[in-house]
């Protein structure tokens, strides 16, 4: 059997995140019948209601593991083939009998998997921890284990106690005058970006009809992956990226990768002072849910002011949904809670009323075959 054939025989768990979070769900309703202090244990699952909470508490510790690989690049380094833990130690200068646990921990939960001969090879999972392929997780694995996040997280109560940011509390600053300070983190944050548009990028292309369009406005776009992405679809649309100084220097790669960098037009700016003027559509792709209703209310009036009437505005964001029912967005919200002044993941009516308040009228909602819709808005 070839190293192929294993990989494909191997069995590559689910996340333990995800996979007990459904677990937990069935045993909630069970809970109210007991009294507080007893076991829950449905014979119907696998996985009893305290093995679930486990799975989830225990879930930061598989997130450092994770981000920690992806910093040293182990998935980059293992890709010419199966190493053992000795040289890939070697390669890196790290002690090869704690980095051969530590790479048996990534097996266990689907990174990597080990050989009956004991080297490590790539999964699927692996592969999309790799900084070299078009749809790389490495930057969101690295950025949400950097220090300076994490040192958020751990504040979360002082947010649920007063409402303000724990990164404010935590650094004296907003999370995106730190970024500035910080280049290095500054593009690590924008890798983290293009990881999630990655993933967005092309069910958003597919979901929404970007044909009668002819110069599509991307603001806030970092390194310009979903823009890339929509024209690479589209040949005759052109493109406007805009963002910062320190975040659109790296965008001509992620642009001449796709094939339109001849296409797109870089800008640098800052959308709370001005943007572009003059395209038939504007892009804001995770832009609002970084700031409250007043600084997003004038993210939008700087766009309705550059646009013309009829212009379309495409908000790429989710929309939070019915109580209770299981949802990425409502973590994120959290996320935002934490690390943003103010932001927030929002419902559709507030998202209708934080349009009206820019000057624009929503028209739908688009749905993806992902997390995001495409909120769809016109200015009058």
């Amino acid at each position: 059997m070839n190293v192929r054939q294993q990989q494909a025989k191997a069995v590559v768990p689910a996340a333990p995140s995800t996979r007990y979070t459904g677990e937990a769900s069935r045993h909630s309703t069970a809970v109210k019948s007991h009294l507080e202090e007893e076991p829950i244990w449905n014979p119907e699952s696998q996985f009893p209601a305290p093995v679930a909470v486990l799975q989830l508490v225990t879930g930061r510790w598989v997130s450092n593991i994770v981000g920690l690989a992806a910093e040293l690049g182990l998935a980059d380094l293992i890709q010419t083939g199966p190493k053992t833990a000795e040289e890939v130690a070697a390669a890196n200068g790290l002690h090869a009998p704690s980095l051969h646990r530590f790479l048996r921990a990534l097996a266990s939960v689907g990174v990597f998997v080990e050989q009956a001969d004991g080297r490590f090879w790539q999964t699927p999972m692996s592969d999309a921890l790799r900084s070299n392929v078009p749809h790389s997780m490495r930057g969101l694995a690295r950025f949400a284990t950097r220090p300076w996040t994490t040192r958020a997280w751990m504040e979360l109560e002082h947010s649920l106690r007063t409402g303000a940011s724990a990164f404010e509390h935590v650094h004296g600053m907003q999370v995106f005058d730190y970024l500035t300070q910080h280049p290095i983190e500054m593009e690590i944050f924008a890798d983290a970006m293009s990881s999630v548009t990655s993933q967005v990028g092309v069910a958003v292309a597919q979901a929404y009809d970007f044909s009668s369009i002819g110069v599509l406005a991307d603001i806030g776009g970092s390194h310009g992956m979903i823009l890339a992405i929509v024209l690479a679809r589209h040949p005759a649309l052109r493109g406007i990226l805009f963002d910062l100084p320190t975040v659109v220097g790296g965008a001509s790669t992620v642009l001449r990768t796709h094939g339109v960098e001849d296409r797109v037009e870089i800008t640098a700016g800052n959308f709370f002072e001005t943007v572009p003027q003059g395209a038939d559509a504007y892009l804001l792709k995770h832009i609002l849910h970084d700031w409250g209703d007043s600084d997003s209310e004038r993210i939008l009036k700087r766009v309705h002011a550059a646009s013309n009437p009829g212009a379309r505005l495409l908000v790429v964001e989710s929309i939070v949904e019915s109580p209770n029912e299981p949802q990425f967005a409502k973590i994120t919200d959290i996320e935002m809670l934490v690390q943003t002044h103010s932001g927030r993941e929002r419902t559709r009516s507030e998202r209708q009323k934080l349009l009206s308040a820019g000057g624009f009228r929503f028209l739908r909602a688009v749905p993806t075959r992902s997390s995001v819709h495409v909120i769809e808005a016109l200015r009058d």
